[in-house]
């Protein structure tokens, strides 16, 4: 089988560093525009009636040398291997991803999605709704996971930092930090730097906290990569 693109998302993750490691953690807004070859208006004929879709992807930046059959997942520290169909790593025979998404709106052939788990520019292969009533599995088992998700953190951000960043965009980035971007086996007081939209924000964690140091516009345009 072979299969293309059917659009592309378009959001403030510049780089993998600091996007959500599961889709609905963080409420920011993405856009999926659809290619020209799938612009007909037939094609979302009925859409606008969920509240939810699923978006197949690609893990488009994610080099492979084969298949292997573990991985290591950093949720235990990178050092315990588990059967890649046990995991949801990038790293897999097909590079796929699945993801839950909220529409929020359509306008024209873009459609305007909150929670996405993708970098800009991340491919996306097919669409579907959202069915409550079959998607949803509430007795459902996390697993070698465990927990459904970490604490949140703390986040700190100073007033004249945050008046760099837009109105529109300051929860996004707030939520994204509170998510703590730093890989998950990693639990020390260095300095980090992350892309989100058209700036660099640089920041370090100690116990619970994330303090924001620095927030500055990037010097050169972020290519888009995958998620």
């Amino acid at each position: 089988m072979n299969i293309e693109p059917i659009a592309f998302i378009v959001n403030d993750y510049k780089e993998k560093f600091g996007v959500p490691r599961q889709s609905g953690l963080v409420g920011m807004r993405s856009e999926v525009v659809l290619e020209p070859k799938f612009r007909d208006v037939n094609a979302l004929r009925g859409l606008e009636d969920f509240t939810h879709i699923w978006l197949i992807w690609g893990f488009s930046e994610v080099k492979t040398n084969g298949f292997s059959p573990t991985v290591r997942p950093p949720r235990l520290g990178g050092n315990v291997r588990k059967g890649v169909f046990a995991t949801r790593s990038p790293f897999r025979p097909n590079a796929l991803g699945l993801s839950v998404v909220g529409l929020e709106e359509i306008r024209g052939f873009t459609l305007v999605v909150t929670g996405a788990d993708m970098m800009s520019g991340t491919p996306v292969y097919d669409i579907k709704p959202y069915l409550p009533y079959a998607d949803s599995v509430p007795e459902a088992s996390n697993g070698w996971s465990l927990s459904e998700r970490g604490a949140l953190l703390s986040v700190e951000l100073p007033r004249e930092l945050a008046r760099r960043v837009p109105e529109e965009k300051l929860q996004g980035l707030i939520d994204t930090l509170a998510q703590d971007p730093r890989p998950q086996y990693q639990s020390d007081e260095r300095v980090y730097t992350m892309a989100f939209g058209e700036q660099q924000v640089s920041f370090s964690v100690s116990g619970q906290t994330l303090t924001v140091l620095e927030i500055s516009d990037n010097e050169k345009p972020s290519a888009c990569g995958g998620g």
